[in-house]
């Protein structure tokens, strides 16, 4: 190059660093799409088996205790759905509703699998249906039950109560006064079952007697 001669000119080449950067973003976007869709495709699976339920306490925070089904798997099918029925009644009692809404569609799944309902099994589903939200399914026990035995303590009971959640005062006076005109009668045949659930029925009178007297 001849001295005092202009150094040669360069074509001026844009950076290849914005291009990159760019490149990381898009990648990053698509993985948390990803991400996403696959989440929800997990959560709606698991949640399939729970949609006759509310589905209360999803969001379950991150120091809650993790709940473990109790191994039911040596007993009958109706000591496991007894078993299942005294563990959402416990939970119930003891004011643990996101508890209540874990176990209660195994209950329910326990109940399908036995033959045709006693009546007595017939009011224990009919009560998992209470306390977990279900009042159609608490109603149409309450139904069954008094269909085959139109003065039975249980279906009064459970009717009563299923009336009162979904405040439907004039059919819940029905079937408290119902129950208060059998309730004599009924004791005296001494049905295992009354004898089983008899907390529930003495709860229940007092309760109708209180209104009834109000």
């Amino acid at each position: 190059m001849a001295a005092g001669a202009p150094a040669p000119r360069t074509e001026d080449r844009p950076s290849p660093l914005p291009w990159a950067v760019a490149g990381i973003a898009l990648l990053a976007l698509v993985a948390m799409i990803a991400g996403q869709r696959f989440g929800a495709a997990r959560g709606g699976a698991l949640d399939a088996p729970r949609s006759a339920f509310p589905q209360a306490g999803l969001d379950m925070p991150a120091d809650a205790p993790v709940l473990r089904a109790p191994d039911i798997s040596q007993l009958s099918p109706e000591e496991r759905a007894a078993r299942l029925f005294n563990r959402v009644m416990l939970l119930h009692e003891q004011g643990k509703p996101d508890s209540v809404q874990f176990f209660a569609p195994m209950a329910l799944s326990a109940f399908q699998m036995l033959g045709p309902l006693n009546l007595d099994q017939r009011y224990d589903l009919g009560r998992i249906g209470e306390v977990s939200g279900a009042l159609e399914l608490a109603r149409a026990q309450a139904d069954s039950i008094l269909r085959e035995s139109p003065a039975h303590l249980l279906g009064l009971t459970l009717a009563a109560n299923a009336a009162a959640a979904r405040k439907d005062d004039v059919a819940r006076r029905d079937f408290e006064r119902r129950m208060l005109a059998a309730y004599a009668g009924e004791m005296r045949r001494a049905l295992d079952e009354y004898a089983l659930h008899r907390v529930d029925i003495d709860s229940a009178v007092a309760r109708a007697r209180r209104r009834a007297g109000a």
